[in-house]
């Protein structure tokens, strides 16, 4: 962060992220419950006003840390929602980013000074959310199914290793649909972006899974 400039904050100018994860092939969403106006008691995405002495980046890694106490969260910059009248009391844009996480490697602060709770949510189970949250969960969700694309966002979610079908059930899951798995299976190990760890996990009631990990490669194009 840039020192010289005062921290008095651009209040017409925010960042709102969408923080993802993917638990037992369901997407969830983190969200946190305000505790001023408006819309107190509303639960929300995070997100906050741009200090004079910060890039957009470091201000939503800043609102992320100081809502959630989350510092490894991967973000990338989504859209833009420039309404005139999207907030009651002012003219404010937000700056629209996704975030994705292992929610299993995470601790989640439930309170803080400016949230009282803050729980990961089904995305098909989010109800009313203040300002126009709903809308920009919405695009911030398109935006994931294009991300997914990138072997970079699943190396997020399973930073330290995975089954083949727990990738298929996080395709199935953001995309929407579903991958006949003997296809998938073959696709995924012909594209040469995951490596064989030599380990196996036994999930209750079915046979040992082997366990790979991500190469250093990228790709640019869906894995499907």
């Amino acid at each position: 962060m840039r020192v010289g400039y005062s921290l008095y904050k651009n209040q017409g100018i925010h960042t709102i992220v969408s923080i993802f994860t993917v638990e037992k092939g369901t997407i969830k969403v983190l969200l946190i419950r305000r505790t001023n106006e408006p819309f107190k008691g509303m639960w929300g995405l995070v997100g906050g006003a741009l200090y004079n002495n910060e890039t957009l980046d470091e201000c939503v890694k800043r609102e992320i840390f100081e809502k959630t106490g989350l510092t490894d969260v991967k973000v990338y910059q989504s859209s833009i929602f420039d309404k005139i009248d999207r907030a009651p009391s002012m003219r404010m844009i937000a700056i629209n980013y996704v975030g994705i996480i292992d929610s299993s490697k995470v601790h989640v602060l439930k309170k803080t000074l400016k949230t009282d709770n803050a729980d990961w949510v089904p995305i098909d189970r989010v109800r009313e959310l203040a300002y126009d949250h709903n809308e920009i969960l919405k695009s911030a969700t398109e935006t994931l199914k294009k991300l997914i694309v990138s072997s970079d966002i699943l190396k997020n979610l399973f930073p330290k290793g995975f089954t083949i079908p727990e990738v298929q059930k996080t395709y199935e899951a953001i995309l929407g649909k579903t991958f006949d798995r003997r296809n998938f299976r073959k696709k995924l190990l012909s594209l040469g972006i995951i490596e064989d760890t030599n380990k196996y996990i036994v999930f209750e009631g079915k046979k040992p899974a082997k366990v790979y990990k991500f190469s250093n490669k990228n790709i640019d194009k869906n894995v499907l």
